[in-house]
């Protein structure tokens, strides 16, 4: 697989309903396989619309039954690439690898939540969670965490 933009969120952000650098924009690490119990998610890159595609013990970050993920920050849009400053989550939980970072804009409702971006080729992709923090550092190349 690739890292790739959803179909539904490129639509929303020409259609005007998404702004990078204004609206709250959160990373979350997401299993898509493993030995456990699932489910997983699997994802539908032109399917998917909203974080409620996503089951909720896929994340390995669970924080009660709010949106979860952390927000990003220093978020730049040049020449249509989204960057934003590198992000630690605290205390992954332990449990199976993680092999997806899901970008989503969070609406405070995971079925009003746009999803924006699947990412599953970084550096420590897949990773498994032991308990303590993990750093996503945003790829320093030319499309950055995206470009649409």
């Amino acid at each position: 697989m690739v890292n790739q933009v959803y179909g539904k969120g490129r639509q929303k952000f020409l259609e005007g309903s998404i702004n990078w650098l204004t609206d709250t924009i959160k990373a979350v690490f997401v299993r898509s396989s493993g030995g456990g119990a699932g489910p997983y998610y699997t994802v539908s890159i032109d399917v998917d619309e909203f974080f409620s595609a996503i089951p909720n013990n896929t994340d390995a970050k669970p924080e009660g039954t709010g949106q979860v993920g952390e927000a990003l920050f220093s978020k730049t849009s040049t020449l249509g690439v989204a960057d934003a400053g590198d992000t630690r989550h605290n205390d992954v939980p332990t449990g199976d690898a993680v092999q997806l970072i899901i970008i989503y804009k969070d609406s405070g409702v995971a079925a009003t939540s746009p999803l924006l971006a699947k990412i599953d080729v970084a550096t420590n992709l897949p990773f498994t969670p032991n308990g303590g923090d993990q750093k996503i550092t945003w790829d320093t190349g030319a499309n950055k965490i995206f470009k649409l």
